[in-house]
């Protein structure tokens, strides 16, 4: 008989070094409240929210209990000619939760789906306004949009880019990135105040480039969130919003991992005071235990697409998943709105931000290889100056050693950033802290 294969062997996994992992594979096997339990009996204190998404801790009774119900009454309905009463429930929480007049909302499965959704909607739009010559998208350097090829276009960050290069859309354009690592290396609970401009090239150099009635959107994540959690300066989604509004182009905030508390408010637009034209979610909203995202658009832009003419029975857009507004995610998402509601969770946040911030400048600045520091809400970054041996082995290297002392940080290049649970207590962060302290204390030099 043959030997079986060790376990791992046929798992490809995602964002991962598998050459590396296979030589000592790291596996979860249950979670309750901050902590893992893995496959070896260790306690991991879950630092990062399970990738930004489990905002109200893990194994939470309401959100089990209302996929269980769901799954006993209505377990999977197609989205193709109908909807469901979950659905439609999900939609006006959300947009009670929305800002401006942000009132329709198109369910997805990720981020990734809602970045290509929210692409798609923006060429629709302009060409149910007779403006199908608008099929420029610009973004940002830096930026993540998921790793659909639409939000890989728009996207900046380097290795996506360099992998699937030759697939991408044609008509894209990058805004330069938002960090000036020698003025503002560290950032506390504040917005970064320039000097200059950022958005003058936007201006100057960009739009008159391609002809800015060529432009559908402009997508940008109000923080940089995958780039290690960079903060934009202060103004400058305000004047992104101002020249998308001269000019007649949309604007997208990507907020899978800013909506929905993070920055102790349903939506970074609300904390920096400024409505898009549609805002993309996911993560949070089922506080990561079943698969869900959506966009939110403005009325106008819903009306113009669905009020275009043609024969009553025609589709007026042509897209959608196979889990659009899933019974059992959207259960889930319901009672996990609901649970942060009662126990006010998004407020939570915004005590706990400052106290992780806090902490992370005092324990960090000044330690070898140190170069900067940023904290906004309820999340926060150190950047590590690269190994002479590759960028970032260093950040790689502090994660694994974090986690064998029972800390999950994610390493993000040479950043390593901390975004917990909202439920996270003082001492929680403070033991977070000084266990990334006491690593990065301890590297070669």
């Amino acid at each position: 008989m043959p030997t079986p294969p060790s376990r791992g062997d046929h798992l490809w996994l995602p964002f991962t070094p598998n050459r590396h992992f296979r030589q000592s594979p790291r596996v979860l096997v249950s979670a309750k409240g901050m902590y893992f339990t893995t496959q070896d009996g260790q306690q991991v204190l879950d630092g990062i929210s399970s990738l930004w998404c489990v905002g109200a801790g893990h194994n939470r009774a309401p959100i089990n209990e209302a996929i269980k119900q769901q799954l006993d009454t209505l377990d999977y309905a197609t989205a193709f000619q109908f909807g469901n009463d979950r659905a439609f429930e999900l939609a006006d929480m959300i947009v009670n939760l929305a800002p401006g007049d942000l009132n329709r909302v198109f369910f997805c499965t990720s981020g990734s789906e809602a970045a290509d959704t929210s692409l798609k909607m923006a060429l629709a739009y302009h060409r149910a306004c007779g403006q199908g010559q608008r099929t420029v998208f610009i973004g940002r350097e830096r930026g993540y949009h998921g790793v659909g090829f639409g939000g890989m276009s728009v996207g900046g960050i380097s290795g996506n880019r360099k992998a699937f290069g030759a697939a991408m859309l044609p008509r894209v354009d990058h805004m330069a990135f938002i960090h000036d690592p020698l003025h503002h290396a560290y950032i506390e609970a504040e917005l970064p105040q320039f000097s200059q401009d950022l958005l003058n090239e936007l201006e100057q150099r960009i739009l008159p480039l391609h002809d800015a009635g060529n432009v559908a959107a402009i997508i940008v994540e109000p923080v940089a969130g995958s780039a290690g959690w960079y903060i934009p300066p202060q103004g400058y989604l305000q004047r992104l919003r101002q020249i998308c509004d001269k000019h007649g182009i949309l604007l997208i905030f990507d907020e899978v991992i800013t909506g929905l508390g993070r920055l102790g408010t349903p939506f970074a637009s609300d904390y920096f005071g400024v409505v898009p034209d549609m805002i993309n979610f996911a993560k949070c909203v089922t506080n990561g235990v079943v698969p869900m995202g959506g966009v939110i658009c403005r009325e106008g832009l819903y009306q113009a697409v669905t009020e275009q003419g043609g024969p009553a029975h025609a589709i007026e857009f042509m897209h959608g998943y196979t889990y659009s507004g899933h019974p059992v995610a959207c259960a889930a998402a319901v009672a996990t709105l609901q649970l942060m509601a009662q126990e006010g969770l998004f407020a939570r946040a915004a005590q706990m931000g400052p106290v992780l911030g806090r902490a992370m400048h005092q324990s960090l600045k000044g330690l070898p290889h140190v170069v900067g520091i940023r904290s906004l809400g309820l999340a926060a970054a150190v950047e590590l100056s690269p190994s002479q041996q590759g960028a970032g082995l260093r950040g790689y290297e502090v994660f694994q050693e974090c986690l064998r002392r029972g800390v999950l940080v994610r390493s993000a290049g040479d950043n390593l950033v901390f975004a917990p649970p909202f439920i996270v207590e003082r001492e929680q962060v403070e033991h977070m802290v000084a266990t990334l302290a006491d690593v990065i204390a301890g590297l070669p030099a």
